[in-house]
């Protein structure tokens, strides 16, 4: 954003002043004019501060929306199903992970030592 040069008239552009100018702005007859003259900007700098805020309160709102919130109240039977499904994968992975293993294992057995000349990895006919 470009920023006029602060001189004695013109306070340094803040957070909380973009904001002020953002609400400003946005009466029906605001002098749009006369208050970026005031602050030292640009509209191009008053667009890019709109898109900021209406962004950054998109975002705000859907945090706090529906699907943001955690739950208020969890139940003990609650923590105990979700605590027993937490084991049942923990030990489904490690299931997987020790299979997999073996199957590597097993392909190395298969597998010549040295790669073929062309490069690609072939399997040996059994």
């Amino acid at each position: 954003m470009t920023q006029a040069k602060p001189t004695a008239s013109v306070p340094r552009l803040t957070a909380q002043r973009k904001l002020d100018l953002y609400r400003a702005t946005r009466a029906p007859a605001a002098p749009i004019g006369e208050l970026l003259r005031q602050a030292g900007v640009h509209l191009d700098d008053l667009r890019e501060i709109e898109q900021t805020i209406e962004s950054a309160g998109l975002a705000a709102l859907k945090v706090k929306g529906r699907h943001g919130r955690l739950p208020t109240d969890v139940s003990p039977e609650r923590v105990l199903q979700l605590e027993q499904e937490l084991q049942e994968k923990t030990t489904a992975l490690a299931e997987l992970s020790v299979a997999y293993t073996l199957l590597e294992k097993k392909e190395r057995r298969v597998l010549p030592t040295s790669p073929p000349a062309s490069g690609s990895r072939r399997r040996r006919s059994r």
